[in-house]
């Protein structure tokens, strides 16, 4: 690790398989982050996060885009089914999506932390370090 912010634990939520590894990637050679784990189904990173025996997760880089439960649903149940503790965590949207109307409802929920345009690069993940540093 070197002395800027560091992210513990990275979560990936993206229900394209070549965008979770070129994400992974681009999130371990930063140098700043210790631990991904990944999800292609948002449901299945719900469950994950509800088990009382999971690893802390610091950031959730989530997808808007995915079908089964989009992003935008997935917020809405992790906010209903984790409640407070689910706010703490730092929520960075994930999307190629251009439309205002989903920057503002994004920025809605209390844990959204940003709303980066796709692909995930080295300086978005430096950007996201400083700022979990800030909200911590």
């Amino acid at each position: 690790m070197t002395d800027q912010n560091t992210i513990g634990c990275a979560m990936i939520v993206d229900d394209e398989p070549f965008d979770q590894m070129m994400y992974e990637r681009i999130l371990k050679r930063s140098g700043l982050v210790d631990q991904v784990i990944g999800f292609q189904y948002a449901a299945e990173a719900l469950d994950y996060l509800a088990r009382p025996d999971r690893s802390k997760v610091d950031v959730i880089f989530l997808d808007i885009n995915m079908p089964r439960m989009n992003g935008f649903e997935f917020l809405e149940a992790a906010n209903r089914d984790l409640g407070p503790a689910f706010v703490k965590v730092c929520v960075v949207m994930l999307t190629t999506s251009i439309a205002p109307e989903d920057r503002a409802r994004a920025a809605s929920y209390d844990a959204v932390r940003d709303f980066i345009s796709k692909p995930l690069g080295k300086d978005d993940v430096v950007h996201v370090a400083n700022l979990l540093a800030e909200v911590q």
